[in-house]
């Protein structure tokens, strides 16, 4: 029983389903004073924060993780209890093993470790933990970064201990993350008897067209190691539930996941050019005239940390512990980065495999933890011994 994976079992034990933090805060508050860090704690809504620092050098280094998780989903699909964790074939078994409790305890050993060895490094070590990540992620990160703005606190550099990797630890190191765009389409037509279509609109038979042109644009090429940005549709509900009524109304919900190469504005005229063209087009055809609405709501701008002290500080140490030369990447969806990048820190997302995550049976490599924590120490050692 490693200390890594002490913590990250008294963590998981925690029943911290977003927005709640069950207590996992208070354990690392008190691993974090006993080292000598000053820690600041804030309550926005049912959300807990916590910034917390040792050190006022510059430059400062910023560890970021969140202490909520996802539900568990039906409890008798699990083999052991999600807030219960157990070891079995050399994992750890628990909802948040991976995304994010035992990166947030090999944060804690890697840094406990450090200062041992490291008592005044050339700089500052921070923690930025909050309640909201998994959740609307409204009162969380985004509101600590704004106070530390304000009162002109900056990060240099910054780890997110967000599950990173795909097959082996250290296989993947992301430096970037795409941006995220949701959009709501609502189409209004005329509800009436299937019998006597002439004396209705269907919304259906105006979206058929206006959905190829969305789905088969190619929206940019993508950009360094952005993919190029995508288009899905998430939901699409129109009708009564009766077979013998043509539906009045139709609301679509899709999503872009875009790269700095399209703006958000583009990505918006783009898509409100293809709506009316699609719906003159019907009118033309049928002589039928549509009504729709468009609603927008932006869930992240993309960011990008290019080739640097950090990314080789990061490439290195993973490579020392693993032997691994880590891709890097951009892909998956998005994380608490979108809000630190924009202040000008660099960035980059670091932990275990994410391939359980949001899973029944969710479970992380128990050596895992512990090569992990090393991997952090060590880039502490580059960057700030």
């Amino acid at each position: 029983m490693t200390p890594t994976l002490e913590l990250a079992m008294d963590l998981i034990c925690r029943p911290s389903i977003t927005p709640e933090d069950a207590g996992c805060q208070d354990v690392l508050i008190a691993r974090l004073i006993a080292l000598g860090f000053r820690v600041e704690r804030w309550r926005f809504g049912d959300v807990d924060n916590c910034w917390a620092r040792y050190g006022d050098a510059e430059p400062l280094f910023a560890f970021a993780g969140h202490t909520d998780v996802v539900p568990p989903g039906p409890l008798d699909q699990w083999q052991s209890p999600p807030f219960a964790p157990e070891i079995r074939a050399g994992c750890l078994y628990g909802r948040g093993a991976a995304d994010m409790k035992g990166s947030l305890a090999a944060m804690i050993t890697a840094v406990e470790h450090f200062l041992a060895e490291h008592p005044q490094p050339r700089g500052s070590i921070a923690f930025l933990i909050t309640s909201d990540e998994e959740g609307a992620a409204v009162d969380g990160t985004v509101k600590v970064v704004d106070w530390l703005e304000r009162r002109g606190e900056k990060i240099r550099w910054c780890l997110v201990g967000e599950p990173s990797c795909t097959a082996h630890l250290g296989d993947t190191l992301k430096n970037g993350r795409r941006g995220s765009l949701n959009g709501r389409l609502v189409l209004h037509g005329t509800q009436g008897h299937v019998a006597y279509p002439h004396l209705a609109q269907n919304p259906l038979h105006a979206i058929g067209a206006i959905l190829t042109v969305l789905t088969d644009e190619v929206w940019d090429q993508g950009y360094e190691t952005f993919p190029p940005t995508s288009f899905q549709i998430s939901n699409l509900h129109s009708g009564t539930g009766a077979v013998n009524i043509i539906p009045g109304d139709l609301e679509m919900l899709f999503n872009f996941r875009f790269s700095p190469a399209v703006t958000v504005e583009q990505l918006q005229e783009r898509t409100r050019l293809i709506v009316e063209t699609g719906l003159l087009n019907e009118e033309i055809k049928t002589g039928q005239v549509f009504q729709y609405h468009l609603i927008w709501s932006l869930s992240g701008m993309p960011f990008f940390t290019p080739p640097g002290e950090l990314v080789a500080a990061a490439i290195d140490a993973i490579h020392a512990e693993t032997g691994l030369q880590p891709e890097l990447s951009t892909s998956g969806g998005t994380s608490d980065g979108r809000f630190i990048a924009p202040t000008g820190a660099q960035v980059i997302e670091l932990g275990p495999l994410n391939a359980t995550i949001h899973k029944i049976n969710e479970r992380v490599a128990v050596d895992d933890l512990e090569r992990l924590s090393r991997i952090y120490q060590d880039l502490l050692i580059r960057l700030l011994a």
